[in-house]
């Protein structure tokens, strides 16, 4: 009976539910295509990060990645490579050799940061591959090709197939020095890796830094990157040595932080959108109280406590805000999944922006995440609930005598 009389007063005054039903619905409407859009952000500020340079995991010698000492690498262990592999929660695994010194290109030299890879692992882990403008990726069995930053490019003034001479000191205390083969460009709107970095063949930066098979990282890739330090733990008693694991978190503390804000910085602006959804739900429920002020009267006189009163109006919010929940969260996946499949590029009208060690790109572009929901629907429930408490409170504390006195 409590149900059908709640589902009755709804629609007692059409105009003014179907108003407070619109506004509910836009506002989780709208919060969830927010929400996605900000996990999209930062989604792309974890792969632009990660996937273009570091990798999730590192596995290298303890200091290295603070100092980045050219003699404090390692030899891989036979298998470790395969083993690592052979990790469902890992997708590629890439031995990687460091070396940081001068490139030059006719009267322009610049100072560099050379990365020796192998190609094909190399893809495995990180996307500069997809960030190509010109030329291409480095031949698996290349042996002098490099691949540089657009801005390193401008400088020295190359294109594809110039010839660069880098120079370096060994690790045996010689000046190390050798020629390269332009083979592609890149260009992916960090500054740092744009103007300075350059991928080369892992075996040809091993003969010119004199450090035969030694490499200063193995990076991986991993399925769930926000899972990087649970895997990391699990990796540590796995590992041989004194090598270590260090997650993209432990690299870049300031994109963890950011990140690991999130969660925070959504329930805060969900609530304080829903405040004001809230107060349009007091609203509507407390002037549909104070028009049945009499007939309230007439149910308790018939014998409805006041119990049943207070929990009659609180069906009501709580009514109005499932049907909000089924018509705002479907919305909400309508946008979001548009968001998610065409975006909108601003790329004409911005730049790309670096912070925290990451890119934030020029363009809006929406995750379809469960957690996006979730939140946003469990507090437009409670919101509304709260809203009703009062009139509901109200109406309840009601004498059936001056109840049916009202005017």
């Amino acid at each position: 009976m409590l149900l059908s009389l709640a589902l009755r007063n709804i629609w007692r005054n059409k105009r003014r539910t179907l108003l407070t039903l619109s506004a509910m619905v836009v506002s989780l409407a709208l919060l969830i295509l927010a929400l996605g859009i900000f996990s999209g952000m930062l989604q792309d500020m974890l792969a632009s990060a990660t996937e273009q340079y570091r990798g999730h995991l590192v596995i290298s010698m303890p200091g290295y990645q603070q100092d980045r000492e050219m003699f404090n690498g390692f030899v891989p262990p036979l298998g470790l490579l395969e083993h690592l592999e052979s990790n469902p929660d890992v997708l590629g695994v890439s031995p990687r050799l460091r070396g940081f010194g001068l490139l030059s290109h006719g009267n322009n030299t610049y100072p560099a940061e050379l990365l020796g890879i192998r190609p094909g692992h190399e893809r495995q882990v990180t996307n500069l591959a997809d960030h190509l403008i010109m030329g291409r990726y480095p031949a698996p069995d290349a042996t002098n090709e490099a691949l540089l930053g657009r801005g390193l490019a401008q400088k020295l003034g190359v294109a594809m197939g110039d010839e660069l001479v880098f120079v370096t000191q060994a690790a045996d205390g010689s000046i190390g020095n050798d020629l390269l083969t332009v083979a592609g460009i890149f260009a992916t709107g960090d500054a740092a890796h744009d103007n300075s970095l350059v991928l080369v063949p892992l075996p040809w930066l091993q003969d010119v830094m004199v450090l035969e098979k030694h490499i200063h990282e193995l990076a991986l890739r991993i399925r769930h990157p926000r899972e990087a330090q649970a895997l990391a733990h699990r990796l540590a008693a796995e590992l041989p040595g004194r090598l270590t694991a260090m997650t993209w978190g432990a690299l870049m503390p300031e994109l963890h932080e950011a990140i690991a804000s999130f969660d925070a910085s959504r329930l805060i602006v969900a609530v304080i959108l829903y405040l004001a959804t809230g107060l349009g739900i007091l609203n509507t429920v407390y002037m549909s109280v104070m028009e049945r002020t009499r007939e309230f009267g007439v149910l308790m006189a018939i014998g409805m406590r006041h119990g049943q009163i207070r929990l009659m109006v609180l069906t009501e919010t709580l009514l109005m805000g499932l049907l909000s929940l089924l018509i705002g969260c479907s919305l909400g996946k309508l946008m979001t999944l548009y968001m998610q499949r065409v975006g909108i590029d601003l790329s004409e009208r911005l730049t790309p922006i670096t912070y925290a060690g990451s890119t934030i790109l020029p363009r809006l572009h929406a995750v379809n995440d469960a957690g996006n929901y979730l939140l946003p629907a469990v507090l437009l429930l409670i919101i509304a609930v709260l809203a009703g408490w009062l009139p509901a409170r109200r109406a309840a504390k009601l004498q059936p005598a001056d109840a049916l006195r009202e005017e």
